[in-house]
């Protein structure tokens, strides 16, 4: 399993772009996709399809909207911004994966005291 960059768990860029939008507020695309990352220790590389195609889906969901901006190097853009519901969604998920997370660090120090 040995990958220069990393496959993305379904729903992880979801939470990822929540996190990033509440962290530092409206963004548009090109800036949410380089901030994961530059947070990811660029572990991970987001294309256009994959960042576009995440927020298609929370604006279905209704977790974020966008409204259309210019910018820092002039050009139009759409910014997205966290809705009321996106708010919740990101702490209901977050609750989530910190449950998953504590199940597979469970598995994986077992497995770590089993292999000795």
């Amino acid at each position: 399993m040995t990958q220069d960059k990393l496959d993305l768990l379904q729903g992880t860029l979801d939470l990822m772009v929540l996190q990033t939008l509440a962290a530092l507020g409206p963004l548009h695309g090109y800036g949410l996709a380089r901030r994961i990352e530059q947070v990811s220790g660029d572990a991970l590389r987001l294309n256009q399809g994959t960042i576009y195609a995440a927020l298609t889906r929370l604006q279905q969901r209704r977790w974020i909207e966008a409204d259309w901006g210019v910018s820092d190097n002039n050009r139009r853009a759409k910014f997205y911004r966290l809705t009321d519901d996106g708010r919740k969604a990101l702490a209901e998920e977050t609750s989530s994966w910190e449950r998953l997370r504590s199940v597979m660090d469970r598995f994986l120090t077992v497995s770590q005291e089993s292999g000795r």
